[in-house]
C-alpha cells in the first residue's frame, strides 16, 4: 500500500465517493465534483484519481451489472474503505484543528 496522505483533490474525490455510496463510479463522481465546484473537470482527471486512491488501499473497487443502456457494459462502482474512511477522519481533524488555531482578527473580514 503506498503512503496514505491525501492531496486536495484526492480528498475532494475521496469525499465524493463516500457522500455517492453505492453509486460511486467515474462519470457520477465527475458530475458531483462538477456541480459542487462550479468547474469543469476531466474525466481523465478523475480516473487517474481514483486509481491512485486503489493504489494507496483508500478505495476499492468492483463491477456492478452490465446495463443495455450502457450497450452491455458494466459500471465499475467504488467504496471508500476502512483505511479511506481513517484517512478522511485525519484531515478533517487537521483542518479544524488549524481553522480553530487561527486568532480572532487573524482575517479582514468575515464570511459566513
Amino acid at each position: 500500500m503506498k503512503g496514505t496522505q491525501l492531496g486536495e483533490f484526492e480528498e475532494i474525490v475521496l469525499l465524493t465517493i463516500a457522500a455517492l455510496y453505492d453509486d460511486a463510479y467515474s462519470v457520477a463522481v465527475l458530475e458531483e465534483i462538477g456541480r459542487r465546484m462550479e468547474r469543469p473537470m476531466s474525466i481523465g482527471a478523475i480516473h487517474r484519481t481514483m486509481q491512485r486512491l486503489e493504489e494507496k488501499g483508500l478505495v476499492k473497487s468492483r463491477f456492478g451489472e452490465a446495463t443495455t443502456e450502457r450497450g452491455g457494459r458494466r459500471k465499475r462502482l467504488f467504496t471508500v474503505t476502512p483505511a479511506g474512511e481513517r484517512s478522511l477522519f485525519e484531515a478533517r481533524t487537521l483542518r479544524n484543528d488549524l481553522w480553530a488555531a487561527i486568532p480572532k482578527g487573524a482575517f479582514n473580514t468575515s464570511f459566513s
